[in-house]
């Protein structure tokens, strides 16, 4: 369990992290982010000397299709969440991770036809019924929130389907979106506007941490998922949003009262609904289990 807890302890101090580089473009941070996570990534591949996995995938089009797609989501993913907190939007992009599991269901219900039980569905509605007050309430859709949940859940849907392990795919997906990384970087080489060259020491050790500071908690959560069950990893997932609601309330003051709040609540109730319906199959399909062991 502590593999987990340590996973989602940091994904929920990241907020902290990228406020340190508000002063870097959003998508220059990026553009630094992929290319550091790919160098670690490597590093730790030729230091475990774990590359048959590549050319297997190599020859198989429709895993780099697939992968592709899930580098191009966790990008865009990526450029949000840190748009989203440097303008001051932590709030959003905690409620965007809050909603995301229900969307997991949700996409599992129309994309692998996955059937849902009723408290799922309550936990479903629950959710867009919040959303739908949110819209109404403050005249806009809570769009970060939505596509962060969205992209999400989609390159969830995504490496669920993987062939891969979540070391080999995250370097594959750092791979293949490498040659736009270079090429961007080159472009603002040759422009004089690259970011890691004109800012301060402590932003550029900063920018080359976001390698390893990507890569370690999603190899932490690749070591959790194989030692705890599902449920309780569904549970200890909420550690990572709360931490970001915190962040952005406590620490830098952003607004979280009357009808956000509400938003908020209504969510949380879906969450304990699904959660609460989710632990009780886990432990009704353990204490059968454990009645036929005994006969």
């Amino acid at each position: 369990m502590l593999y987990a807890v340590a996973c989602f302890f940091l994904w929920g101090l990241f907020p902290l992290y990228f406020k340190l580089l508000k002063e870097i473009p959003s998508f220059d941070i990026v553009v630094h982010r992929l290319f550091w996570s790919f160098v670690f990534l490597a590093g730790v591949l030729a230091w475990r000397r774990q590359w048959g996995w590549l050319r297997q995938a190599a020859r198989q089009p429709r895993v780099l299709i697939g992968f592709l797609a899930s580098a191009l989501l966790l990008s865009g993913n990526w450029t949000l969440y840190v748009w989203a907190v440097n303008q001051g939007r932590i709030v959003d992009t905690s409620l965007g991770y809050f909603m995301s599991p229900l969307i997991s269901v949700l996409l599992g219900f129309v994309i692998l036809k996955e059937r849902l039980r009723a408290l799922q569905w309550l936990a479903v509605l629950l959710a867009l019924g919040a959303v739908l007050w949110l819209t109404v309430a403050n005249g806009s859709l809570p769009w970060i929130a939505l596509v962060i949940a969205g992209t999400f859940g989609l390159y969830g849907l995504l490496r669920k389907t993987a062939q891969l392990g979540a070391l080999e795919g995250l370097s594959l997906e750092t791979l293949m979106m490498l040659p736009l990384v270079l090429l961007m970087l080159g472009i603002d080489t040759w422009r004089d506007t690259n970011s890691f060259a004109h800012a301060a020491t402590g932003a550029q050790v900063l920018l080359a941490l976001s390698g390893p500071v990507t890569a370690v908690p999603l190899l932490l959560f690749a070591q959790a998922a194989r030692r705890i069950p599902l449920s309780l990893l569904g549970l200890l997932q909420y550690i990572s949003p709360t931490l970001q609601l915190l962040t952005g309330v406590v620490i830098y003051d952003e607004p979280f009262a009357g009808n956000r709040a509400i938003g908020f609540s209504v969510i949380w109730l879906a969450l304990a609904v699904y959660s609460a319906e989710g632990l009780w199959r886990f432990w009704r399909a353990r204490g059968q289990g454990a009645s036929v062991d005994a006969a």
